[in-house]
């Protein structure tokens, strides 16, 4: 079993406890399937909405561009977004932005339109 804080392998079970070697986090069983569901819900917006393939969202926050001194403001709406599995750095959601072009976005600064 994978440890879920920090995903490592090499946890081991200590009586009713699940303990990682790595982070020190100990868990249940029962702790480890509720956290499972929880990941298998999906991506979700900053309210909680669920999120797909395909939807509109709006920026909730202004955002800098990495590597250039742009901004891209609040409010403003990215078309046809699409969601990433492998993320990086938590950014999970994958779309262009008219002006500035293609970017990755956290969930979390975004809310369906």
């Amino acid at each position: 079993m994978k440890c879920p804080k920090c995903g490592s392998e090499y946890a081991y079970q200590d009586g009713a406890l699940w303990t990682c070697p790595e982070c020190a986090h100990e868990w249940s069983e029962a702790e480890a399937a509720h956290e499972s569901l929880a990941q298998d819900e999906g991506v979700r917006d900053a309210n909680g909405n669920p999120l797909a393939t395909g939807d509109a969202v709006t920026l909730i926050k202004d955002l800098k561009v990495k590597g250039s001194s742009s901004t891209v403001k609040s409010g403003t709406k990215v078309k046809n977004i699409r969601l990433v599995d492998d993320a990086v750095d938590g950014h999970n959601i994958a779309c262009k932005i008219d002006g500035v072009g293609a970017m990755y976005l956290k969930s979390e600064f975004v809310r369906k339109a």
